[in-house]
């Protein structure tokens, strides 16, 4: 029913479990990408799950994003567009047709950032920023 609505225009946005649910384990909406876990990937800069921050770089932009267990995409690159990438260079966020994807979390609110080791990267909605521009990318 959903790849029928995307098929018929429809648009699907996906962060984190959102994007895992666009895999073809739960939705299977895309075509020739797996979405695994970013923390089991070759020369992923985290290695468990827990809340945390991921450099990525978004439109060759650096940030410190927040990170709970996000995905990434693997598969023929050239079927999709990457807008952001984690430091192991894997994609962060992508955009396959009507279907944007994106592992990390740029909706975090500042108190996701409570804990003492995240305080000092609350990014003051920058990442609000980036997210919304994502959005109208492809709507």
């Amino acid at each position: 029913m959903l790849a029928e609505y995307i098929e018929a225009g429809g648009k699907y946005i996906g962060i984190c479990m959102g994007a895992y649910w666009a895999g073809p384990w739960y939705f299977d909406l895309l075509e020739g990408i797996d979405v695994v876990q970013y923390i089991k990937r070759p020369n992923a800069d985290v290695k468990r799950s827990y809340a945390t921050i991921a450099p990525v770089t978004w439109h060759n932009e650096e940030h410190n994003m927040f990170f709970y267990d996000g995905c990434t995409y693997v598969g023929n690159e050239r079927t999709f567009e990457v807008v952001a990438r984690y430091a192991n260079g894997d994609p962060m966020a992508i955009i396959q047709g009507n279907i944007g994807l994106i592992g990390c979390h740029p909706e975090s609110e500042q108190y996701w950032y409570s804990k003492r080791y995240l305080k000092k990267h609350w990014h003051e909605r920058k990442h609000h920023v980036l997210l919304n521009s994502f959005v109208k990318s492809f709507l």
